[in-house]
């Protein structure tokens, strides 16, 4: 007698600690059946809970702060399919919007609150590594593949040394040849 009663109350403990969520979460998002985003100035919102009756599939309307009623706010026509439906709004001011879905069978899909922002300021374009501007004139491949022009002064150093170890060279492989000569 006394483990099914423990039993009893850990089974409604359990079902309560289930239905917790569900209860704060509210009847709004319980009962909201579309998804709304933002993007810049840009509004959009998806639903799957319209059906197609007269060839529409109902519409959606975006409602600003002094707004009440579904037809005071901007309306625009679902389109989509059968899966999804969709509608959008651009040029969206910012500041706090309701977002409503009415099908064309005259039911509600939901409500849902949306923040558009103020756009942010234009960041100062930056060069990306991948976009660095190419040499004036390509690769020289006399100077040992740089691409900056040295002058005359370190071509003709260039110039000297090279002429030197030619002269070098010469001088050691000449001594080899005749190794009686000191």
């Amino acid at each position: 007698m006394r483990n099914s009663s423990l039993l009893l109350r850990s089974g409604l403990t359990l079902a309560a600690a289930a239905a917790l969520p569900a209860s704060l979460a509210g009847p709004s998002a319980a009962a909201s059946g579309i998804s709304v985003s933002t993007t810049g100035s840009t509004v959009s919102v998806v639903t799957s809970a319209c059906t197609l009756t007269n060839g529409s599939w109902g519409n959606a309307s975006l409602l600003g702060s002094r707004e009440a009623s579904f037809g005071q706010g901007r309306q625009v026509a679902l389109s989509g399919t059968t899966i999804s439906q969709s509608a959008a709004w651009s040029g969206v001011s910012p500041g706090t919007y309701t977002v409503a879905v009415l099908c064309s069978n005259g039911l509600s899909a939901g409500t849902q609150s949306v923040i558009v922002s103020a756009p942010a300021a234009p960041a100062a374009p930056t060069i990306s590594s991948t976009s660095k501007p190419a040499p004036s004139r390509g690769v020289m491949g006399g100077l040992g593949g740089a691409a900056r022009d040295y002058g005359p002064l370190t071509v003709g150093v260039g110039a000297a040394l090279v002429g030197s170890g030619v002269i070098a060279a010469a001088w050691f492989l000449r001594r080899r040849s005749k190794p009686y000569r000191l």
